[in-house]
């Protein structure tokens, strides 16, 4: 892919992804993949005003090899130097970007239980860190082509062809045009149209209908609020969270989900994919699942804490955006969630609630905004997709139609 582009695409992420302020450090998280977009990157953080930058690498061989070799209580074990990059997160508030390219079936064999119990108590000790800088800093998920991820999309394609062939995909579908920025400021205003709509309502409940059995209701927070595109941090910083976006979302009730939920595409979890499954909810929570492939993983997924069990976001994308019309299966919850609607469970968005700056975090979750270590997308758009909502006033107002917008 020629620099020129790849500049571009790096100036998209620094500039309207993140919004870097000037004096204001970044921290980049990314797998081995591509270390010379990185450099890219990392130089057009500077060019925007970046303090410092600094880069943590990732590489999934190496969890697996940690997993396998450390002890439960190593594993478990949160250092004095970890712990001081969170203060240093809380005080400082950089911009994070993560940079997705793993192999979605990367963990395969990892010891499920040792990285479970790994997971739940490092999130134990981090979690009032991560509390203190909720809804305050700049953060954007974009994507690079890895290898391994390139070659199971295109398989027919030498490991060269496929990464090449996926850079041109992720370009595309990023907006990478002529004008990176224009294109972004256009699609964001696009997505606050249809956001303003929707909160129009006064929204209460969302009903789901498809033919391949989903059958659910989803209560509202009156204070809720769906959101799109760019948003604002309570520093007053515009950014864009995802690159690339489709949807307009909104954190429902805790608690307020009845009925079954029938997955459409496959969920990358923990660098393993579950495939073909179900969701039953009463009282809002998940009480029974089932899967055809890694059924076991899913439960271990809403056993992760509380909270992990409920959901935490409704997510409406017709079933006709370019990244579905493109025909290809990302395997990759940062592409897939976008291509059609989507539900996730776990920790809810505090800034889907109206004016969340003049509440507290316990407010909020005593609100509604459920709260959990994990977050995770799973795809329900169908050809055939209906949503109603239920409005404060008692009228039922049709959503998507034929799964896209009735609007």
């Amino acid at each position: 892919m020629k620099k020129t582009v790849l500049r571009k695409y790096a100036a998209l992420i620094a500039r309207c992804g993140v919004n870097i302020q000037k004096g204001q450090d970044v921290l980049i998280r990314a797998e081995l993949d591509q270390p010379e977009f990185v450099a890219i990157l990392v130089d057009e953080c500077y060019k925007a005003g970046a303090r410092k930058v600094i880069v943590d690498w990732t590489h999934q061989p190496l969890e697996k090899l940690h997993v396998r070799h450390r002890s439960v209580k190593a594993l478990c074990t949160v250092e004095d130097f970890e712990v001081a990059k969170f203060r240093y997160y809380e005080e400082k508030l950089p911009c994070r970007i993560v940079l997705v390219s793993e192999d979605p079936d990367g963990l395969n064999g990892i010891n499920r239980g040792k990285m479970q119990k790994m997971q739940q108590a490092r999130h134990s000790v981090l979690k009032p860190y991560l509390d203190a800088i909720e809804g305050k800093h700049q953060w954007c998920v974009a994507a690079v082509p890895g290898a391994v991820w390139a070659k199971k999309l295109f398989p027919e394609l030498t490991r060269r062809q496929a990464v090449e062939r996926l850079w041109e995909v992720i370009l595309k579908i990023a907006r990478v045009d002529d004008d990176p920025i224009a294109a972004w400021e256009a699609h964001n205003t696009d997505l606050k149209s249809r956001c303003d709509y929707l909160n129009s309502l006064g929204i209460r409940e969302l009903i789901y209908h498809a033919s391949n059995g989903t059958d659910l209701r989803v209560g509202m927070m009156e204070q809720g609020r769906f959101c799109g595109g760019g948003e604002t941090s309570l520093k007053g910083v515009y950014f864009n969270p995802n690159i690339p976006t489709e949807e307009c979302f909104v954190t429902p009730m805790r608690g307020e989900a009845e009925g079954i939920v029938y997955s459409t595409k496959p969920l990358s979890y923990q660098g393993q994919l579950i495939e073909n499954f179900s969701i039953r909810f009463e009282g809002g929570r998940a009480v029974e699942v089932h899967a055809e492939k890694n059924e076991e993983l899913l439960r271990t997924m809403i056993s992760m804490d509380e909270g992990a069990a409920y959901l935490g976001e409704c997510a409406l994308v017709p079933f006709t955006s370019p990244i579905n019309e493109s025909g290809i299966l990302f395997y990759n919850t940062l592409f897939d969630e976008n291509a059609c609607c989507h539900l996730a469970l776990g920790m809810g968005y505090i800034d889907t609630v109206q004016d969340y700056g003049s509440y507290s975090l316990e407010e909020l979750r005593k609100m509604g905004v459920n709260d959990s270590m994990i977050h995770e997308d799973f795809m329900i758009g169908t050809n055939d997709l209906s949503i109603d909502a239920r409005c404060a006033d008692g009228k039922v107002v049709p959503i998507f139609r034929d799964g896209t917008w009735a609007f």
